[in-house]
């Protein structure tokens, strides 16, 4: 199952990579039949696009390595580097748009060929919504980080496209060519946001974490339903690292156990963990009961 899931995971990434070499050669088209600077920061951030859907195969592929001496606890954080990295190339793309908007400011160009080159950006568009949902809706199925930050990357993409196109229409009706770097702006500071949304989220992922508090919730209650046997847990820790959630936690009983009903007790818990996170790693540390400390579940 994890190495299908890890197959599925590298080809939509790798599809990431078809599908946004072709909208930037869509967009550049679009940009080149107009002259529009608003179409020029299309373009501009499609560009991204491309770079970070290549940074986020790597990192998915440099992810799927197993645990090795140097990283006893496997590689599941390069896909939050990968985050980073776009989330830093997101906001230099909105520099470069707001920087193009500044000139465009100074001398709005003439619009040429509207029309054909709005309905090119507009294909554009389209194929990128498509995507968007593939990448947002199978990344969250795949546990990937680094896909879900490309699908919301894009999704501000197809956004800030449907503003580029009724910016500019509404510059071609009214004749107010400053509508065009104007729009343009506007643009660069919605992606400027959206790539510090990405980078902060990634950010905090890779300090540690600790997993949500629905899935923290489910793990309470299976050790809460199968430590029977034993007196107490406590100190019950969690992390996650892309799909992988670390999951370690104190199990007190009885100073008259034996090792081989501790680990029954032991064995029990994470059969049921498995069951609902099948990627989790878990730890359990057992401790007599002159160890109690009456701050954790009382499971006797």
């Amino acid at each position: 199952m994890a190495v299908r899931q890890m197959n599925s995971t590298l080809k939509i990434a790798s599809g990431s990579i078809a599908v946004g070499v072709v909208v930037l050669l869509l967009k550049l088209a679009a940009w080149r039949l107009t002259d529009s600077v608003a179409l020029l920061s299309d373009a501009l951030e499609s560009t991204v696009n491309v770079a970070t859907a290549i940074a986020a195969l790597i990192a998915i592929r440099v992810a799927a390595r197993p645990a090795d001496e140097g990283h006893p606890y496997g590689h599941h954080k390069a896909e939050f580097f990968s985050a980073v990295l776009e989330g830093v190339m997101i906001i230099l793309a909105a520099l470069l748009i707001m920087h193009e908007a500044w000139k465009g400011f100074f001398a709005p160009p003439a619009l040429n060929a509207p029309f054909p080159g709005l309905a090119v950006n507009a294909l554009a568009g389209l194929i990128n919504g498509l995507w968007c949902w593939v990448l947002i809706s199978r990344g969250r199925q795949l546990a990937s980080p680094a896909l879900v930050a490309d699908g919301k990357h894009l999704l501000t993409d197809v956004f800030s496209s449907l503003g580029v196109l009724a910016g500019v229409c509404l510059a071609i009706v009214t004749g107010w060519a400053v509508l065009d770097p104007l729009l343009a702006a506007i643009v660069g500071l919605h992606i400027l946001w959206s790539g510090w949304k990405v980078t902060a989220a990634s950010l905090s992922s890779l300090m540690d974490e600790a997993v949500p508090e629905a899935e923290l919730a489910q793990i309470r209650a299976i050790i809460t339903d199968q430590a029977f046997g034993a007196i107490e847990v406590h100190d019950l820790r969690t992390r996650h690292a892309g799909k992988v959630s670390f999951i370690e936690f104190h199990l007190v009983v009885d100073g008259e156990t034996t090792v081989n009903a501790a680990h029954a007790i032991c064995d029990r818990i994470e059969h049921s963990i498995l069951a609902i996170l099948p990627d989790a790693e878990i730890t359990i540390h057992v401790e007599p009961d002159h160890m109690t400390e009456h701050s954790g579940v009382l499971v006797i």
